[in-house]
């Protein structure tokens, strides 16, 4: 859990030091982009290799080797002469951060037997709306701070103490395990895999900057056919030797397949969302970064609660419905902000946003857990990094899939000379056009929680004729 919030802080925390991070290093345009857009690409692009890695050499040892070496990049982004050598530790960490996040639910997976992952997966859910705020906000308290004159280099030192605990834990309390039967590396796989991933998401990420070339759509269409070729040679690497990179059977178990989806859709909501609230605080409102992120609290607050709730209590009485729910709440939350946000316009205050922030953050949370249990709850075991390493790469995409989207929905509201006092109102029209976007795709979401199981799987484990040896027997790939 202190490896996932370590991730999904360092995603944020880095957007609110941007301008000391120019500022005081003297970088470029293109270097602050490339901070941002480095590890991002580097993460996305390494999560089903790293969880591959974990089902063959160990979970245990490539959670510590990507801790480490997570830690290690952070330090060296840390004290950074350079804006160059920013740059390449950014890459670094985001690499390391893809051999050590697919290890988190997968450890989980084949750690906890399946009557007992529901508390873990609530955990993780509230983890998921902790750092999802918790970012934006030490990033802000840290920079504020301006720590014995370090400027912007807390954000990244943090993780030196944090790292280190978090690695003398693991090493001590992690069970080791990995794949039953004896896998290899595919590298054929592990090269379509990042070639498509990186033709995918690198003019995602940084189209709207370069203006969308015609050269980015032509490199986008070309991940497609790359993807094809993957899935192509994959079952002929399936059917030669059983040790494909990416494990195409597990699309055959409907849970995974089902789960996958609403993964990515709603990875374009929350990718959509978390960037234009922030324009939309910081820059519409003119906001400071530590009261933009104070307001967050209580979206954060409620999301770790319901996400508690949902799987200890609701989802083993109500099953599927209560994601559906989430789904429905989530989508009232942001018509709830967005009426807010008509009718107050710029004088707007903090208080009056934590309603629709409650509402938004308690949906989340009942669909955040339960979700990651139910798209891994019928996953063989001996599958898990690679499952994992899925879910974790389809989030990702679906968040640059929403970033891209930003532009048209936010950015395509907002004129391109605004004169100082048409700023704000025009970032209020284009913040209301892009959440009636992100309630759009809440139903879209809700539809597609439809080809979810009904029942959480651990319901039919707990069944009177169930024996206890059926907690440890794997879950079988059906064609």
């Amino acid at each position: 859990m202190t490896a996932a919030f370590m991730d999904l802080v360092d995603v944020t925390i880095v957007n609110i030091a941007i301008p000391s991070i120019r500022r005081s290093a003297h970088a470029s345009v293109s270097q602050i982009q490339w901070i941002t857009a480095g590890y991002a690409l580097a993460f996305a692009a390494g999560l089903i290799t790293g969880g591959r890695l974990g089902d063959i050499h160990g979970r245990k040892r490539l959670f510590l080797i990507g801790i480490g070496g997570f830690t290690l990049a952070s330090a060296l982004c840390g004290f950074a002469a350079n804006p160059e050598m920013l740059v390449a530790s950014r890459i670094l960490q985001g690499g390391m951060a893809a051999m050590m996040v697919p290890q988190v639910l997968s450890i989980v997976h084949t750690t906890f037997p399946a009557h007992e992952r529901g508390k873990v997966f609530g955990l993780f859910g509230a983890i998921v709306g902790l750092g999802a705020v918790s970012g934006p906000l030490l990033g802000a308290l840290l920079t504020e701070w301006n720590l014995f004159g370090l400027e912007w280099r807390p954000i990244f030192l943090i993780n030196l103490p944090v790292g280190v605990m978090a690695w003398l834990l693991g090493r001590r309390f992690i069970t080791e395990s990995k794949a039953p039967k004896a896998l290899k590396l595919d590298l054929v796989g592990v090269a379509l895999v990042s070639l498509s991933l990186l033709m995918l998401l690198y003019p995602l990420t940084r189209g709207r900057e370069l203006g969308w070339p015609l050269w980015g759509y032509a490199c986008m269409a070309g991940a497609l056919v790359v993807f094809a070729v993957l899935v192509s040679y994959e079952k002929r690497k399936a059917a030669r030797d059983g040790s494909p990179l990416v494990e195409l059977s597990l699309f055959r178990v409907k849970s995974f397949a089902a789960g996958i989806a609403v993964q990515t859709v709603f990875g374009v909501a929350l990718g959509i969302f978390f960037l234009v609230w922030t324009l939309y605080m910081q820059i519409g409102l003119g906001w400071s970064p530590l009261r933009a992120g104070l307001t967050g609290v209580p979206f954060s607050l409620a999301v770790s609660t319901a996400a508690g709730l949902s799987v200890q209590q609701l989802v083993p009485r109500f099953g599927r419905k209560v994601l559906q729910a989430g789904a429905l709440v989530m989508g009232a939350g942001v018509l709830l902000y967005l009426w807010e946000a008509h009718r107050y316009g710029l004088s707007i205050a903090s208080w009056q946003m934590a309603l629709p922030l409650v509402v938004m953050g308690a949906g989340m949370g009942l669909i955040v857990a339960p979700l990651t249990d139910a798209v891994l709850s019928e996953v063989p075991r001996e599958h898990a990094g690679s499952a994992s390493g899925l879910i974790n790469t389809v989030q990702q995409m679906g968040n640059a899939l929403g970033l891209g989207l930003v532009s048209v929905v936010f950015f395509g509201e907002i004129g391109d000379r605004l004169a100082p006092a048409q700023v704000g109102p025009a970032f209020v029209h284009a913040f209301q056009h892009a959440l009636w976007w992100v309630a759009a795709i809440m139903g879209v979401i809700f539809l597609l929680m439809t080809a979810l199981p009904k029942r959480p799987a651990q319901q039919a484990e707990e069944a009177p004729e169930a024996e206890a040896p059926v907690l440890d027997k794997e879950p079988e790939l059906v064609p």
